[in-house]
Formats: structure tokens, sequence, C-alpha cells
């Protein structure tokens, strides 16, 4: 991601899309949009496409947008504000604090695409699909809410098959070609790209079951 020029006016002038102080939210974020019959969060929400896309097609559902890239994260902003999306905010935050954001039960979704998919073997627990994320996910999402996860990756995909039910996830809309027979939803950038160039693209839904850790021999 190239640095954006004047990066810090930019954010400034979307500042009211921006969450500063998402602690501060927790356990409050339906305050923000009571209407709200949804709070979905998007995990990388890059120059959010996807993000833009999917709230302007679901206007009442309140999406927060998790990004660590500023340089990314004030394009999707600007997308959002040029489109006049009012059930959209943004988070410049690490997957990894979730629970410090939401409380137990509050989300409704979580949002995965194309994530970063550390291939290597030691850099496994870095992968957002890895029980250590889907035990922090199974802190802020409600019961049977659920994962949406997409990516290109096929390994990770079918590594993520594997993971995904052993924390207490079932597996729906399991599929190696989501694009097979036309696009289908909200694309994202990345995905956009790919589907041009005829990559398959992988897809699936984890609905949240209840679950209890096994206890360790």
């Amino acid at each position: 991601m190239r640095k954006k020029k004047n990066l810090l006016p930019r954010m400034e002038r979307c500042a009211a899309l921006q969450i500063k102080d998402p602690i501060a939210h927790r356990g409050h974020w339906r305050e923000l949009m009571p209407e709200a019959r949804e709070l979905r969060v998007e995990l990388g929400c890059g120059k959010g496409r996807f993000t833009a896309g999917t709230a302007a097609a679901e206007p009442d559902v309140l999406f927060v947008a998790v990004e660590m890239v500023p340089d990314a994260m004030v394009v999707a902003m600007e997308r959002c504000a040029a489109e006049g999306l009012l059930n959209v905010r943004f988070i410049d935050a690490n997957a990894n604090i979730l629970p410090e954001f939401f409380a137990l039960g509050e989300v409704d979704r979580i949002y995965i695409n194309f994530c970063d998919p550390w291939p290597t073997k030691r850099h496994a627990k870095r992968r957002l699909t890895h029980g250590n994320f889907l035990k922090l996910y199974r802190k802020v999402l409600k019961d049977g809410g659920q994962i949406h996860f997409k990516t290109d990756n096929a390994p990770l995909f079918a590594w993520s098959v594997e993971e995904i039910p052993q924390f207490g996830f079932t597996l729906s809309e399991v599929t190696d070609d989501l694009h097979a027979n036309g696009a289908v939803g909200v694309m994202t950038d990345y995905e956009a790209k790919f589907h041009e160039l005829g990559t398959p693209i992988h897809r699936l839904v984890a609905t949240m079951t209840p679950w209890e850790e096994p206890e360790e021999e």
C-alpha cells in the first residue's frame, strides 16, 4: 500500500466515520444506530469496496470496519462518505483485541475477507481463522452468530475448513468456486481482480454453536 498524500487532512475530512476510542463504545455500539437490526464487524476492510457495497445494500445494519493500515482505511472512509452512507464506522486496530471493543454477544456477524494466509506452519497462529482468534470471536458473537470467510488461497481455505469446526462452529455454504456461475454478492477490490483473472474464490459461513473448551491434559 503506497503512502497516501495528505493522509492526515484526508482522515480529518472523514472524521465522522472513524471511532477514535472504540473501547468507550464497548457494549454501546447500537446507540450509534438504535434502529439497526444487526451489528456486523469486518476484519481488514482494505479500500472498502466490500464495506461500502454491503452497507449500501443493507442500510438497516450497522457495520464496523476494522483496518490496521491508515492508507487503506482512508480510501474506504472516503468511499463511504462519497456515497453518503450513515451506517458505517471505522476502527484503526488489530483483530487480536476485539473483545476490548465489543461486549459478550454484541456482534451478529464477522466478515473475514482475503486475510493474510501466513503460509508457513510457524506463522499459523497469525491466521485469522486460527483457533486463538476463533476463541476471541466467540467472546463477541451472539449465540448463533456467524463468520463469513472468503479467500483466494486454497491451502488456507482447506486448513480453515478443518480448524473452524474444532472451536464450536458449524460450517455451511462451503464452496471452492463462489463465482463459478456468475458473480455472487459484493466483491472486495482484491476479489474483483482475482475474479477477472479467473482465480477461484473460496467461501464459507461458520455459525457459532454451544461449546466448551477442552481441558488441557
